[in-house]
């Protein structure tokens, strides 16, 4: 598990418990404590704990060979994707072992397959969790947490990809993790992409959680508007989300938990937004499309001339 933060964390614990060997990685003070105490877990009242081995990247490289695991799991932030992946593009290279992104936005599988290939790159998302760090050592998780998973760009025809899919499917459900397998995995990244667009710059911005922006009378207009503008960014992609997907998503995270998004989250621990991969990702492909995204490019310039 790349990345041992709020859902990588709690995904990592989930596994451990259900009797897999995890290995973890982090860095600081958070590695620190996990070397020393291991991994703490609460979600919503559940408590899990675990020693597993973690370590810095550095000694990942240095300790193990890529094959020595069945899959590797990026939870990272996006904005360390493209370093992460210069870092491990040797290490990687040298074996065969199948790599799964569990991160926010639609960016990252592309990275990864530069380094090992679209063959060895699995999409995955994280669906209604939120998750973060309390402290190092400690994570706190809540939501449904459910995992949805596809080979990456899409399915092949007699897909080798498609018999490790299924094995991991009923190992994350055995595990607690309710999983599914999705034929078109990059649909299901652009749907996430339109929750994420709608509530996490604007949570930075507002500091409000998920609820507060979709019921306020102003800003659930908002987080509406730079859902919409999401939709339309699809199509630079050939994905063409449509007004139904609009509607879905918006009323999922209406009725989803109060939680502090990953970005607000960020915000208020002083530390660097997911802004290009989020709101980011959409104003490079509305202007490749010709099309204005006023809601998401306003939000977008106060967020980085605040941070």
């Amino acid at each position: 598990m790349l990345g041992a933060g709020g859902i990588g964390g709690y995904y990592a614990a989930r596994l451990a418990e259900a009797g897999h060997q995890v290995v973890l990685t982090a860095r600081g003070d958070h590695l620190a404590a996990l070397q020393a105490n291991g991994l703490t877990v609460d979600y919503e009242g559940q408590v899990f704990h675990h020693s597993l081995p973690a370590c810095h990247h550095q000694d990942l490289v240095r300790d193990y060979q890529a094959d020595d695991f069945d899959l590797i799991v990026i939870a990272l932030k996006s904005t360390a994707t493209s370093t992460v992946m210069t870092e491990l593009s040797e290490w990687l290279r040298a074996g065969s072992v199948p790599v799964l992104s569990l991160q926010n936005g639609v960016d990252n599988e592309p990275l990864i397959s530069e380094v090992v290939g679209e063959g060895r790159v699995l999409g995955g998302l994280a669906v209604r969790i939120g998750g973060h760090i309390t402290e190092p050592g400690k994570v706190f998780a809540e939501g449904v947490a459910q995992i949805v998973v596809g080979a990456w760009p899409q399915q092949q025809p007699d897909d080798s990809r498609m018999a490790l899919l299924k094995k991991l499917e009923v190992a994350f459900n055995e595990a607690g993790i309710p999983a599914t397998v999705t034929e078109d995995i990059r649909y299901e990244l652009w749907r996430k992409l339109v929750i994420n667009n709608g509530v996490n710059p604007l949570s930075a911005l507002t500091l409000l959680d998920t609820r507060s922006l979709t019921h306020h009378p102003e800003f659930g207009k908002m987080v509406y508007g730079m859902m919409a503008e999401t939709v339309e960014a699809s199509r630079a992609d050939g994905v063409n989300l449509t007004q139904r997907d609009l509607d879905e998503m918006f009323e999922l995270i209406s009725s989803f938990n109060a939680i502090k998004t990953s970005m607000l989250v960020d915000q208020e621990k002083g530390r660097p937004l997911e802004l290009d991969s989020i709101a980011g990702a959409v104003l490079r492909r509305c202007e490749k499309l010709g099309v204005e995204a006023p809601y998401t490019f306003t939000v977008n310039a106060v967020l980085k001339h605040q941070n």
